[in-house]
């Protein structure tokens, strides 16, 4: 009892009566300790008192119809959970079930002490606990009814109610046209027809088989000289895939674009009941993202400067929507890998002969990290197979950077990019550069490393990639002192400390921080190192994660919460950069906790501590 009256000895309810009456108050109270994601109080049943968290942080929260979470506040330290119960306690009004429709969870273990009300009634009439209790309340309902109006604000911005957070079941067409395996093309094409659909779905005692398509149609038809008589098995696309009657609107379009398929059947259990395309899909939100896939595809040097305008549209439709940030990237990434795989063709094509052999086209930074949304600048890197070819590749590199710059993305200023002869060279010569940066560990050769190793193929052969990153992974078990280097260059950028509840942020000194230098950019630099460290030399952050999850350098509970940090910072990030590029302003990644609303303050400080504990995991091996 002594160690609990020493952590609770400054609170009001037990600061100025002494030590003995404020044991004799702790005898009525009860410690608990919660588990992280444990329920702390439940929806619809009664309080009997307030909770004071000794450690730890919770989060209050109202389950919505549609099953979506709305965090309303955040409780941390010294801070009290159950303010709502008081006015029955005060007799204002009798408590009922359904009354209580916020629950509190932790979000990380918490040490917490009941209050009941037997104990507050002995300290009632102290004016001092009545200026605190008051003091918290006023505070506390201004924050939450902030809160309330900034949702409300949100959900009402785009004056569209039907967002992309909408079911599959909402959008298919139902029914679907279904031929079984023997039917003859002609009767396939006859029965699209009639019901002008575009796909008919094979299916054999109800089990889906597989899918034609107009396109199957003309393409294995039609311009193969086949006869209408074959059956539909001899040119149906076997296995199709497939998505949930239950998916959301987002899933079905990401499903789409990411697969380059335009048809999507849609299950109840093992039956198709009806069917998606991506027509559908883009009509109903926006006509010109179709356009946007159909101008990468097609483009040239004469349409590629218009690409960057129609893919920031499909960005803001995208936001709009509210779809998920790591889906949303998914996406925007996929495009902009459209547009780099079309510019190597287009550079192919200049060259007037084919490759003299096999390359692989690498993307470092944002775009290595499959975290582009805007066109940023290049930063790639070449490998080839002979190392006779360099001229050829010399000759095509300088292409390439040209046909993307025309695209909208500018030259690196730092000069990391295919055409410069150090970001070239076969799989020997790129194992050569990775030893000496081990060797002379420069703050300069780290650099280059850091951004190195966030590598993504986009372009190329793979029996070479699975090459390349073969003689990484031989380098890296040599070179030690890389690791060393990199793990002490991190330490000298330690991720902010945001403890306090994240409402007095504007008492404090610092107003802003730099989401890229800060933030993300630890992270990712955490990360990677981590990863190398057991040998995953690639990868997004999420592949990251995921592996360092199979390989149990992390815990499948912290991997999940890392995730969720990263997304919910990126997510901040992206809405910030996209708003002002939108409002012409200058892109910074500076950001000013006055443009935040309240629950993006909140979710802030927990993702900090996330991934701070992150960082100190990697530079604690």
């Amino acid at each position: 009892m002594d160690e609990l009256y020493e952590r609770v000895k400054g609170h009001p309810f037990f600061a100025g009566i002494g030590k003995e009456r404020a044991i004799e108050l702790l005898g009525d109270c009860v410690q608990f300790t919660y588990k992280q994601r444990e329920i702390i109080f439940h929806a619809n049943k009664k309080r009997e008192g307030l909770l004071l968290l000794l450690s730890g942080m919770a989060e209050v929260y109202v389950e919505a119809a549609n099953g979506r979470e709305e965090v309303l506040e955040v409780v941390g330290q010294g801070e009290l959970i159950g303010f709502s119960s008081l006015a029955d306690f005060l007799g204002v009004s009798e408590w009922k079930p359904s009354e209580q429709m916020v629950e509190v969870r932790a979000t990380e273990q918490v040490k917490a002490l009941l209050l009941p009300f037997k104990m507050i009634s002995k300290r009632w009439d102290d004016q001092v606990v009545h200026d605190y209790l008051l003091t918290q309340v006023t505070r506390r309902l201004k924050d939450v009814y902030n809160s309330l109006a900034e949702q409300v604000k949100m959900s009402r911005q785009f004056g569209d109610p039907d967002t992309i957070v909408i079911r599959v079941q909402d959008l298919m067409s139902s029914p679907v046209v279904t031929v079984s395996p023997t039917t003859s093309v002609r009767d396939v094409a006859k029965l699209m027809s009639k019901n002008r659909s575009s796909s008919a779905i094979v299916v054999e005692e109800e089990q889906l088989l597989g899918i034609i398509t107009e396109r199957d149609l003309v393409d294995r038809v039609l311009s193969a000289g086949k006869p209408s008589t074959i059956e539909a098995s001899e040119i149906m696309t076997e296995n199709p895939i497939t998505i949930s009657k239950l998916s959301y609107y987002y899933d079905a379009l990401s499903t789409l674009i990411l697969n380059g398929i335009k048809h999507l059947p849609v299950m109840d259990g093992g039956k198709v009941v009806g069917i998606v395309t991506l027509s559908d899909l883009l009509r109903k939100k926006n006509e010109n993202m179709m356009k946007t896939i159909q101008t990468i595809e097609t483009a040239d040097e004469t349409t590629l400067p218009k690409i960057e305008a129609a893919l920031y549209e499909v960005l803001q439709t995208l936001i709009e929507g509210n779809v998920p940030t790591f889906h949303l990237l998914e996406i925007m990434t996929r495009l902009n890998d459209r547009i780099v795989v079309r510019c190597v063709e287009l550079g192919i094509e200049s060259m007037r002969v084919p490759p003299p052999c096999g390359f692989c086209l690498y993307q470092m930074g944002s775009s290595g990290r499959a975290e582009q949304f805007l066109l940023t600048d290049q930063d790639h890197f070449l490998v080839y197979e002979n190392k006779q070819e360099e001229p050829y590749f010399a000759k095509f590199t300088n292409e390439l950077v040209r046909l993307l710059e025309l695209a909208g993305y500018t030259r690196c200023k730092g000069r990391m990019m295919s055409n410069f002869s150090k970001w070239r060279g076969d799989v020997s010569t790129w194992a050569e550069r990775v030893r000496s940066w081990s060797i002379q560990a420069t703050n300069e050769n780290l650099l280059l490393a850091q951004n190195f190793f966030s590598y993504r193929k986009v372009y190329g052969d793979s029996h070479l990639h699975l090459l390349f990153e073969k003689g990484l992974s031989e380098q890296l078990v040599k070179g030690k002192i890389l690791l060393y280097r990199l793990t002490e260059l991190e330490r000298e950028n330690g991720i902010p400390t945001l403890e306090q509840p994240i409402r007095s942020l504007f008492g404090l000194q610092r107003k802003h921080i730099d989401m890229k230098k800060e933030i993300l950019f630890p992270i990712h630099h955490s990360l990677q190192i981590l990863a190398l460290k057991h040998g995953i030399t690639s990868g997004t952050p999420v592949d990251r994660i995921n592996r360092l999850v199979e390989l149990n350098a992390l815990s499948s509970s912290f991997g999940s919460d890392l995730k969720l940090a990263i997304q919910e910072l990126l997510k901040i990030y992206v809405e910030q950069r996209c708003y002002q590029y939108k409002n012409n302003q200058e892109l910074t990644s500076l950001l000013d906790f006055t443009h935040l609303t309240t629950r993006e303050k909140e979710i802030l400080t927990l993702s900090l501590k996330t991934v701070r504990e992150l960082q100190q995991l990697v530079l604690l091996q």
